[in-house]
Formats: C-alpha cells, sequence, structure tokens
C-alpha cells in the first residue's frame, strides 16, 4: 500500500494541520515508512509469548515513607528561600 497525496491531505485535514505543498511528498514518505514498520511488527511470530506490560517484575518500586532526623536542622534550613519556626515556608497551594 502507497500513501497518496490526497490521504496526507484527507489525515492533514482530520487533524487540522496546514501541510503546503511541498512538504507533501516529505510527509507521504514519512508516513509509508511507518506503515512499512508497521507491516514488519505484523509479521513477528507472537504466539506462545507472555503478555508483559514491562521488563521488570517490581509491584513497588517506592520505598517506605518514613520519618527521619535530620541532625542539624539549621543547615538544612539554610537552602530555605524562606522559612517560618524552623520550617521552610512555600506557597499555599490548593
Amino acid at each position: 500500500m502507497i500513501v497518496s497525496k490526497d490521504e496526507i491531505l484527507h489525515i492533514a485535514k482530520l487533524a487540522d494541520l496546514n501541510i503546503k505543498d511541498d512538504e507533501i511528498d516529505e510527509y507521504a514518505k514519512n508516513l509509508q515508512d511507518i506503515l512499512n514498520f508497521v507491516d514488519v511488527l505484523n509479521s513477528v511470530n507472537t504466539e506462545n509469548i507472555e503478555e508483559s506490560i514491562g521488563t521488570v517484575n517490581n509491584s513497588n518500586v517506592f520505598r517506605k515513607d518514613e520519618i527521619k532526623i535530620f541532625g542539624d536542622r539549621d543547615i538544612l534550613l539554610q537552602n530555605a528561600p524562606e522559612q517560618e519556626d524552623n520550617m521552610f515556608k512555600i506557597p499555599k497551594v490548593i
């Protein structure tokens, strides 16, 4: 299947894209390359292959939420743009 100029213009219209006449051939070539690659993927034998959504089977990759005591509060707060009552002061977020 070869992508025609009319198909490129139709797709551009559906996507609300303004394509110049001198760009149509480049878009057609790029879309044809994508479709050719999809044909290659469709020809791959995937029988007896289990579905997967990732390569790692970790179910929870986050660390445990624990309170840790920091030794020197003054060193920690020296980088704070603003502080109040020995805490970081941040803008209200609602």
